[in-house]
Parts: C-alpha cells; sequence; structure tokens
C-alpha cells in the first residue's frame, strides 16, 4: 500500500513545474533604468544641468505608483558636495506679508495686538525695591557694634531703567560714619549687562559730590557683579566692584558668598585714604527665606584695609582688620 502511494506521488509532482513558463530563463533579463535624482530634487541645482522632460518609463511608473513625490523636493543629499545645510531659509520664506494676520483680520484689528505683545515681551514698565543688607556687625575683638545698611530701587522697563542705590554705616549710639546716594540711567548693553551713570552724593562723612560710571549684571557661574568709578567734585578718582552668589542648599535655605573691594587713584588724606587697594571685605552670609521677600540672615565677614589707608588707620590708633558677627535681614517688595 505504502509502496504504491510513493510511485502516485513521482507520477503526479513533475506536472505543476512543467506548467511553468521556463522561456526566459535562457535570455538575459533587460537592465532597470537609472533613477532621475535630479528630477527628484535629490541633488543641488548646480550639479544638475539642464535636461529634456521625458515620461517616465512603465517600470518606475508601475513601482512608485504609491508613493508621495511631493517631499522630494525638501530633501537633501549631505553627501553630496555643495549640498545645502539644514539651516538654509528657503527664499519664499521671505517672500510674504511681514503680518500675515493683517491679510485675514486687517491691519486695524492686529495693531493694538501687536502693541500688547511688545509691551508684554519687553516694554512694558515695573519697579522694584530691594534691601540687600540690614545688618548689625559685632566685632569678635569685643570692639564698638555697629549697623549698616545696602539698598536700591529701580524702575524702568527691560532697557531703560532710573536706578536709586544708598549705603551708609555707623556705630549704634553714634554718628553714621559714611552714607552714600547714588541716581543712576541704566541702559541694557546685552542679555545679562546694564551700563550705569549717573551722581553720586555723600552727605557723611563729609559733603561730595561725584560723577559714576559703572556695569551692573550677571557674570559667567551666575555671580551678581557691580562695579563703578567714580570722579568727585575734587578731582579724586575712586573705584568700587563687589561681587557675590547665592548658592541654594534648599529651596529656601541660601548661603550666599560676598566679596568688596575698593580702590583709589591717589591719596585722599581728609577721608583717611591711601592710593591703591584702600579695603577688601570677603565673607559669607547664611539666610532663610520665610518668604521670597523677606529673608533674615546671619554671617561673618573679614574687613581689611590695605597698603597705605591701613598704614594711616594704625597712626590714628585704629586696627585696620578684624571678624565680625553679623545678624540682618535681606527684604525686597
Amino acid at each position: 500500500m505504502i509502496r504504491a502511494m510513493l510511485l502516485a506521488g513521482a507520477v503526479l509532482l513533475p506536472a505543476p513545474l512543467a506548467a511553468q513558463d521556463h522561456s526566459g530563463h535562457g535570455s538575459k533579463s533587460e537592465p532597470a533604468p537609472e533613477m532621475d535624482h535630479c528630477a527628484m530634487g535629490h541633488l543641488p541645482p548646480e550639479q544638475c544641468g539642464k535636461q529634456e522632460e521625458s515620461e517616465p518609463t512603465p517600470a518606475m511608473d508601475d513601482g512608485m505608483a504609491g508613493m508621495d513625490h511631493g517631499s522630494h523636493g525638501a530633501m537633501t543629499d549631505k553627501s553630496a558636495p555643495g549640498a545645502a545645510p539644514e539651516s538654509a531659509i528657503p527664499a519664499r520664506a521671505l517672500e510674504g506679508p511681514r503680518h500675515a494676520a493683517d491679510a485675514i483680520w486687517g491691519e486695524d484689528a492686529m495693531a493694538p495686538a501687536r502693541r500688547e505683545l511688545a509691551r508684554g515681551n519687553g516694554g512694558m514698565t515695573t519697579g522694584m525695591v530691594l534691601v540687600e543688607r540690614l545688618e548689625a556687625r559685632i566685632p569678635t575683638d569685643g570692639g564698638e557694634s555697629g549697623y549698616l545698611w545696602d539698598a536700591q530701587a529701580w524702575y524702568g522697563g527691560d532697557l531703560n531703567r532710573f536706578v536709586l542705590k544708598t549705603e551708609g554705616e555707623g556705630e549704634f549710639g553714634g554718628a553714621v560714619e559714611d552714607a552714600e546716594i547714588q541716581a543712576l540711567y541704566s541702559r541694557a548693553i546685552g542679555p545679562f549687562f546694564d551700563l550705569q551713570a549717573g551722581v553720586r552724593f555723600d552727605p557723611e562723612p563729609d559733603s561730595r559730590t561725584h560723577l559714576v560710571l559703572g556695569v551692573a549684571g550677571l557674570a559667567p557661574y551666575m555671580f551678581h557683579v557691580d562695579g563703578a568709578l567714580f570722579l568727585s567734585d575734587r578731582g579724586d578718582l575712586t573705584a568700587r566692584i563687589e561681587a557675590e552668589y547665592d548658592q541654594k542648599i534648599t529651596q529656601r535655605l541660601i548661603l550666599q558668598p560676598r566679596i568688596e573691594a575698593e580702590f583709589a587713584a591717589q591719596d585722599i588724606p581728609e577721608r583717611d585714604i591711601g592710593a591703591g587697594v584702600t579695603k577688601v571685605e570677603p565673607g559669607l552670609r547664611l539666610r532663610y527665606e520665610i518668604a521670597r521677600e523677606f529673608a533674615p540672615y546671619i554671617g561673618v565677614e573679614y574687613e581689611a584695609k590695605l597698603g597705605e589707608t591701613a598704614d594711616l588707620a594704625r597712626a590714628g590708633g585704629e586696627d585696620p582688620d578684624g571678624f565680625k558677627v553679623l545678624l540682618g535681614v535681606r527684604a525686597w517688595f
């Protein structure tokens, strides 16, 4: 029985194979036509000569009938020399109207919207008052305790502002030792820095007026920098630079390293100042923001008079340097 089944299979197997058309096996097939990369937009125009339009071959027409060729013009062969970069802007992108919405809604309707957009993105005027330092200063060597204030206010926009600064210090129960007020015009000269110019008036220790030229802003690595030159009405040229950095320990607990240095181009005997670097004050302040607008702090600061200024302090019976413990508050509104 098994032998009969094998014999029947051997007889029927050649039948399907015999039905196939093998006439083309012995002949060489025609090569497929090459694709026209210029016509499909794969190459830049300068590499494609002027060619005559031709009808698509049946082979290509049948094989690509379902393909969407609309995006071929936007494709760029990056391996081809002279290919346009990805950042290239098509010329037609700049051919339209400046305000396309005017064609739909009309210029009268869109002009107020554009003014409001400009005002909300740099054109609005705002103001702020910042009390950067309001602190008691307790010397660690047992000297007289004192106080210090450092505040500023500004009003204006992102580019132009009026800035008012004041700072000073004194001893508790005594007179104010140093005080100054600055009125400045501030102009943005970059994304992070403002150029400031104006006047400074010192009511203490002696009445004196200065011209001011400085810069203020945010230096790389998030350092807040404020520096200025001062030319007094008596011809004295001095300078000051301050830098500070807010290091967040938590969202509310912030450690602030700060340094301030002062310079003088010449001796100022009436203020016991010598030429050169006159004073440097590095310090640390640790503040806790009970609210973003109100933060008490503690800290320590080293104050040192240098060079000829230190010599003048010693001659007057003063200690030219020393540490101070700080208790203060920072606030803004």
